[in-house]
């Protein structure tokens, strides 16, 4: 799991450029609200959990533009870009983490919860969806598999035993957390994207631009030496690609089935 601290100081530096450059949470917003097509909802609430600089906020406020949406994030500096970003009369921004929504119980009709996952106890956090939302509501939610950054992680292991990328839940275990938390027929696709890139630090670059850097608790915390950081560039090759594994879903809230899909959802 990662540390909680680590983690929030660097989303705290990616906050200034973070709406502009990170393709991955893009694609993964996209996806998400692309699911939304799918559901017969008329949600009076919305919560954007881990709403950073409040993208997905302004996107689900435009597509139900009577509900009033809240974005909570437990980072002060995506709170203060969304707050810049957001009408205060239409999305309310708080503080807040995943596994305590600053909510009442049954009173959101929808939870967006589009990358927040990979930096959360995923069974605390599915408990509060389960909380917050009202009968008959809807939980969409995003996270990352194991495969995710898997070149990385085998680069490394050249160099060192150390912890340096976060393990994720893998996709089998998700449905079970989400059911064992009190969500409702919870449906889950994989679907996956290739990042390549030419150069290391290019890589480095782009995840300290989305936050994405080494917050594992366990990691060595000293500075890596110039030695192991050529091994571990030589082990992973230029130019190289880097997977990304996503877990795409959604579930109801506990009182009720989950909403009625159009169509049936269907992984790309």
């Amino acid at each position: 799991m990662p540390e909680r601290k680590a983690a929030l100081r660097a989303f705290d530096r990616a906050s200034a450029g973070f709406g502009s450059g990170c393709v991955v949470h893009d694609e993964v917003r996209r996806r998400l609200l692309e699911r939304l097509d799918w559901m017969r909802i008329d949600p009076a609430v919305i919560v954007d959990v881990g709403c950073a600089t409040g993208l997905a906020a302004r996107a689900l406020a435009a597509r139900y533009p009577a509900a009033r949406v809240v974005g909570v994030d437990p980072s002060r500096g995506m709170l203060r870009a969304a707050r810049a970003e957001c009408d205060a009369a239409r999305i309310a921004i708080v503080g807040g983490a995943a596994e305590a929504l600053p909510l009442r119980d049954r009173s959101v009709g929808l939870a967006f919860a589009s990358s927040s996952l990979p930096w959360s106890d995923p069974q605390a956090a599915f408990a509060e969806l389960a909380r917050v939302l009202e009968d008959g509501g809807l939980a969409v939610f995003a996270t990352l598999g194991p495969d995710t950054l898997i070149e990385v992680r085998r680069a490394w292991r050249t160099v060192d035993d150390a912890v340096h990328v976060h393990a994720f839940v893998d996709m089998h275990d998700l449905g079970d957390l989400a059911i064992r938390a009190g969500l409702a027929e919870p449906v889950l696709d994989v679907d996956r994207l290739t990042l390549s890139y030419r150069d290391v630090a290019a890589f480095v670059r782009d995840m300290r631009a989305w936050g994405a850097v080494n917050a594992a608790a366990g990691r060595r915390k000293t500075l890596t030496g110039p030695g192991r950081w050529r091994r571990f560039a030589a082990a992973l090759g230029c130019p190289f690609d880097v997977p990304v594994e996503l877990g795409l879903g959604h579930a109801g809230g506990t009182g009720r089935a989950c909403p009625t899909p159009l169509h049936a959802v269907s992984s790309t």
